[in-house]
C-alpha cells in the first residue's frame, strides 16, 4: 500500500478546497490501496521543508467541511484545524469577503 501526497499550486479558491476535500475522501473509501493522504503545508514547499500534515487526524466532518470553506482558508492556513474553522466561521467569513 502506497501512501499520497496533495499539494495546489497557484491561487487559493473555494475550488481548491473541495478538490482537497475529493482527494481525503477517495483516498480514504480505497483504504485498501492507498494510505495515508499527507497535505503539504502551504503547497509544493511542504514537501521540499517536509513540512507535512497527515489528514488521516481529521475527522470525516472535517474533511467534508472543506466543501464549505472560504477560499483560502485551507491552504494558506493548513496548520490549523478545522475545529478552529468551525468554532469561528462567521469570523472568517468577514475576513474572506474583506480580502
Amino acid at each position: 500500500m502506497k501512501n499520497a501526497f496533495y499539494a495546489q499550486s497557484g491561487g487559493v479558491t473555494a475550488v481548491i478546497n473541495a478538490s482537497a476535500c475529493g482527494v481525503i475522501e477517495t483516498a480514504r473509501k480505497h483504504s485498501d490501496k492507498i494510505g495515508t493522504v499527507y497535505a503539504g503545508q502551504n503547497g509544493i514547499i511542504g514537501a521540499l521543508t517536509e513540512n507535512l500534515i497527515d489528514t488521516s487526524k481529521e475527522s470525516a466532518a472535517d474533511v467534508s467541511a472543506l466543501k464549505h470553506t472560504p477560499s483560502g482558508w485551507l491552504l494558506a492556513h493548513v496548520d490549523t484545524r478545522m475545529k478552529i474553522f468551525r468554532s469561528k466561521q462567521s469570523r472568517i467569513r468577514k475576513i474572506d469577503r474583506s480580502i
